[in-house]
């Protein structure tokens, strides 16, 4: 094995094996039985991989993709609800679950989903048709920005997968999308935040919806999220920047000061 561990440019993992990406594009494993796999399809042009917990895909340079490991979490493509044999830009994950995301703005999903094994429903399907841009995830559940502002999303209800009662304000305007383990928060163009899943993780921010405006930038644990505002400056040469965490219902700020024109 470390003979085949040389010019090594990335190292990727599932819960229980490893995958290197050499640069000369082929791909060695080891670890999880289930996991170890090499053939031909890795052994050149491989330029990017991705995991589940239980499986990898690779994107190769020709815009396809393999995949391996646990067949009901991403291991197989056999119920992929389209076709990734080329044109796939960019792969995302859940811990059960891939979604492809292809040069027309379409959307390819595999692995466990919402409960069942392969492709989505058609509802799902025809949403991902075209216009998606960007793709974000939580442990079970996508989200999906769309060109024209909007998000939809699939997956686990529980943890993100509905956003239908918060549907009025990802219409239009996201720009961003950010997560915990199970729920979402959304910057939107005009600096406000639209959350949704766990209300646990995050995923209820009524209780500080006021302080949620003029938000450039999210950060996240597994639980909760931590908002940046945007510098508003109240005198010449000071600006307060403020950090909102709504998981534990509280507000505190952070103080500094900058060079700014009033």
């Amino acid at each position: 094995m470390s003979s085949e561990l040389t010019g090594v440019i990335e190292i990727y993992s599932t819960d229980t094996a490893f995958a290197a990406l050499k640069s000369d594009g082929s791909v060695v494993t080891w670890g999880s039985s289930i996991q170890y796999f090499v053939g031909d399809n890795l052994s050149s042009n491989v330029i990017d991989i991705f995991s589940t917990r239980s499986a990898f895909a690779a994107l190769k340079s020709d815009g396809s993709v393999v995949t391996w490991g646990l067949n009901y979490e991403g291991g197989v493509t056999t119920y992929a609800d389209g076709n990734l044999s080329s044109n796939v830009t960019d792969i995302f994950s859940t811990n059960t679950a891939f979604a492809a995301l292809k040069s027309d703005g379409s959307v390819v999903n595999w692995g466990w989903i919402n409960g069942s094994w392969g492709s989505v429903s058609i509802s799902v399907t025809d949403n991902l048709s075209s216009g998606v841009t960007q793709i974000y995830s939580t442990n079970s559940a996508f989200a999906a920005v769309k060109s024209d502002g909007s998000v939809f999303t699939w997956g686990y209800i529980g943890h993100g997968g509905d956003s239908s009662s918060m549907s009025a304000n990802l219409s239009s305007g996201v720009t961003k999308i950010y997560s915990t383990d199970s729920a979402f928060a959304a910057v939107k163009s005009d600096g406000s935040v639209v959350t949704w899943g766990s209300a646990n993780h995050g995923g209820d921010s009524s209780s500080v919806s006021s302080e949620l405006t003029g938000v450039i930038e999210i950060y996240s644990t597994n639980s909760s999220f931590a908002a940046v505002k945007i510098c508003r400056p109240w005198r010449r040469q000071q600006f307060s920047e403020f950090r909102i965490n709504w998981r534990d219902r509280n507000i505190f700020y952070r103080y500094s000061i900058c060079s700014s024109e009033v």
